[in-house]
């Protein structure tokens, strides 16, 4: 290294303690949104795929929300109430998404949450909580709490504002129950990337970490109770060329089959244990707290049962007093959910059906989700497989979350990823039905019921697909509907809900054809699009003809050359127009744009009143804080020797004041009130607390101060060394240097002289702020003088 290079160096490194550069960056997020739990991932400049700690540090976090009299709680916080007071928490919310009130899934969440008032939404046919006589909450309005408070824990961790998600749903969710959830994050006010199928998104996190192994064989994903067969294989793309994709090829599901049906089971035989036990005349089924309180053990006693034989189910004072202990056993367990573990095997058989594949044609069956952790789950998974041994080479609680954040950092513009392919299949199958009168041989004229596919089952989406109307003259009605549902149960039908979508009204096609009578008709084209979040769309609707080109006059022919007079085929000319669409939703009716504002600022309301609480508690605790803090200090040398009798016993009231004051109305008072309170006290004590602040750090600001002007003279000496012939620096460049230092000590000398003369009590002569700008002043010369 060249002394050049060196003083270069030298001068550089001295000044990274005043600058600082900060880059405006952005992130986006994931929510695996189960119905249980959620997990959180973000993706930001500098952290690739991570997953984000909720403020008990914890990776996962409870889908839950209370809604107590004054203050909203969320996750750990929600279930701590629900023991207490179930009534105020909301859980399990995705199962009556996108259900109308007779639904049967509905009454089957008020037979497990009686504790809620549930009530007829008369406009939408859909459910509300009534909270209160004045407050009702709907199901997407609770689900859009919970994304909102899973968006500000994202946020927290990422350090940023965040407002691109990609979210996860189950793979069984139909249109209504997609629409709804995209709903509650409209009300959230996060941006959905998209909707990601839960096994489809633990797929792409499968196949991303495993770019160099794929090939045309399949893998079957198990989540809980659904199974998806996945083929992974390269293609080639005009965008990027040769790119992995992966297919969804076959989904199997069973609605009602889960971990919470077992913990249900398990709560449902401590509550017959206890009563059994004849310590109470009551029966603990009736009184909701002890029920709640069963619930929580159930679904701990769950967990400890997957790794042991047996366990002690204890709950201090469940019901009047009396603590309840008992012993259950993995067999007794598994006798309850015999039945459940009979279906486990069904969504795997249905899958590989849907794929028309066998197991024998499956490379790994992986197993994801809370529930494959039970013993006798793996046990009949694997025996229905057939296979060696179960695949649990990829984290289960969070690779779908890990999946959609990679997607949605791939659908961001802010990143570029590397790119892996996701076909994603619809479940159920779409179909247009219309009617149109045909005419018989016989003459007479009979209405025809027509059924056109538009998306059969398992069909690849994102996808685009165009339905022609022939024979139409005049405004007709169509309807958009699903196909055939047989694949379905009795049970599983009437969850599933309206078979209907949507009435769609065309009004305007007469005038379109009377507007170009004299051209061919092509047809009323229906432009549909299934999006990438499985939301099926109508983007428009328009008549299409053909015209023929207007003849040339007898000037415009003869200036045509001979070889141009041969006939030619004439192309018709291309006529389009947009025709009025009416929509009739029939399955679910969506929320109406005022609702929708009206549930953003109700929402936006309960935010407000929760920033203010906490906002009072943060000056409540430290106005609190310094009125205790500070008469502590009052006592200590450090602020004795810098106060003046009068002072100190100024201050020493005004404190002892405020004190009173707190005990008498301030726990009370507003935050406008405290705020004002603790300013005063602030205000008072600022030349205090300003005195000792700045004889704590004279020593290291004049040793700082010291140092630099040590190494500036050491500096200009060795440059003064430098051969006339190598100097890069002037003279004049060298004498302002000299200047500087010199002056910058004269300063320092007569200023700590000037200070030595000065009372503590008195306001400094020496302070800090003073000391950087000379520092700076030096370091800049320099540095200067080396760029020039």
């Amino acid at each position: 290294v060249t002394m050049r290079e060196r003083l270069s160096l030298w001068a550089v490194f001295s000044l990274t303690d005043i600058f600082v550069c900060v880059a405006e960056s952005v992130a986006v997020m994931s929510v695996d949104l189960g119905s249980e739990w959620m997990k959180i991932a973000i993706v930001k400049p500098g952290v690739p795929m991570e997953i984000a700690l909720n403020k008990e540090s914890r990776r996962k976090t409870p889908v839950a929300v209370c809604l107590k009299e004054n203050e909203r709680l969320f996750g750990d916080g929600a279930l701590g109430v629900a023991v207490k007071n179930p009534k105020v928490v909301y859980r399990f919310l995705q199962s009556i998404l996108g259900k109308t009130a007779d639904n049967p899934q509905v009454a089957q969440y008020q037979k497990h949450f009686p504790e809620h008032q549930m009530q007829r939404d008369e406009k939408r046919g859909t459910v509300f909580f009534k909270f209160s006589e004045e407050l009702q909450y709907t199901p997407e309005e609770l689900l859009g709490m919970i994304l909102n408070y899973s968006r500000g824990l994202a946020q927290d961790f990422a350090e940023q504002l965040i407002k691109d998600a990609v979210i996860t749903v189950p793979a069984c969710f139909n249109q209504a129950e997609r629409r709804a959830v995209l709903q509650a994050a409209h009300i959230a006010g996060l941006k959905v990337l998209q909707l990601i199928n839960d096994n489809t998104a633990v797929a792409l996190n499968y196949g991303v970490f495993r770019r160099k192994d794929i090939n045309s064989t399949a893998q079957v994903s198990s989540v809980s109770a659904n199974a998806t067969i996945v083929t992974y294989q390269t293609v080639k793309t005009k965008e990027s060329g040769t790119q992995p994709q992966l297919q969804i090829r076959g989904v199997g599901f069973d609605r009602t089959l889960g971990g919470f049906e077992m913990e249900l089971r398990l709560r449902d035989h401590l509550a017959k244990l206890f009563n059994e036990k004849k310590k109470s005349k009551k029966d603990v089924r009736e009184n909701l707290r002890a029920m709640a309180k069963l619930l929580k053990e159930a679904q701990r006693l769950k967990t400890v049962l997957s790794a042991n034989a047996e366990h002690m189910a204890q709950i201090e004072g469940l019901m009047d007093d009396i603590d309840f202990k008992a012993k259950v056993t993995r067999s007794e367990f598994e006798a309850l959910c015999e039945d459940l573990f009979d279906r486990v095997p069904g969504p795997v058989k249905e899958a590989l059906a849907d794929a028309e594949m066998s197991m024998d044609e499956i490379d790994q069956v992986i197993l994801v989700g809370g529930s494959t952790r039970v013993p006798r789950v793996q046990d009949v998974l694997l025996k229905a497989v057939g296979k060696e041994e179960l695949s649990k080479n990829i984290n289960a609680d969070e690779a779908a979350a890990m999946g959609a954040v990679y997607q949605a950092a791939a659908l961001s513009k802010a990143f570029k990823v590397k790119p892996f392919l996701v076909r994603d299949a619809a479940v159920f199958p779409i179909q247009v039905e219309f009617s149109r009168e045909t005419e018989e041989e016989d003459g007479v004229k009979t209405m025809k019921h027509n059924k056109r596919i538009l998306f059969q089952r398992m069909a690849p989406y994102p996808q685009r697909k165009v339905i022609t109307f022939n024979r139409y003259m005049d405004d007709f009605v169509f309807y958009i509907n699903y196909g055939d549902l047989g694949f379905l149960s009795e049970q599983d039908l009437k969850v599933f809900g309206s078979q209907n979508l949507t009435t769609v009204k065309l009004s305007g096609v007469g005038s379109s054809f009377k507007k170009h009578s004299d051209a061919e008709s092509k047809g009323i084209k229906a432009h549909f699009n299934m999006d990438e979040s499985g939301v099926l769309i109508l983007d428009r609707v328009n008549a299409e003809k053909a015209e023929k080109p207007e003849e040339k006059s007898d000037g415009e022919k003869a200036e045509e050359k001979e070889e141009d007079k041969k006939p030619k085929p004439q192309k018709k000319r291309k006529i389009s127009e947009d025709i009025t669409v009416g929509l009739e939703v029939n399955d679910v009716l969506d929320p109406s744009t005022e609702d929708m504002e009206v549930s953003k600022k109700k929402l936006q309301d309960l935010t407000d009143r929760d920033l203010e609480k906490q906002e009072r508690e943060k000056i409540l605790n430290s106005l609190e804080a310094f009125i205790f803090e500070t008469q502590d200090k009052l006592y200590q040398d450090e602020y004795l020797a810098v106060v003046t009798e009068e002072e100190k016993e100024q201050i020493t009231g005004k404190l002892s004041e405020a004190s009173n004051w707190m005990d008498e109305e301030g726990y009370a008072a507003g935050t406008k009130e405290l705020k004002e309170k603790l300013s005063e006290l602030k205000k008072l004590c600022k030349a205090m607390f300003f005195r000792v602040e700045e004889r704590k750090k004279w020593p290291d600001s004049l040793a700082a101060l010291d140092s630099i002007l040590n190494h500036s003279t050491i500096f200009l000496k060795s440059v003064r060394l430098i051969p006339e012939s190598d100097q890069i620096f002037t003279e004049v460049e060298l004498k302002t240097l000299e200047r500087v230092i010199n002056e910058t000590m004269t300063w320092k000398n007569e200023t700590v002289a000037e200070q030595d003369k000065l009372s503590p009590t008195e306001k400094p002569k020496m302070q800090r702020r003073l000391f950087l700008p000379r520092a700076m002043m030096v370091r800049l010369i320099i540095l200067f003088s080396q760029i020039h």
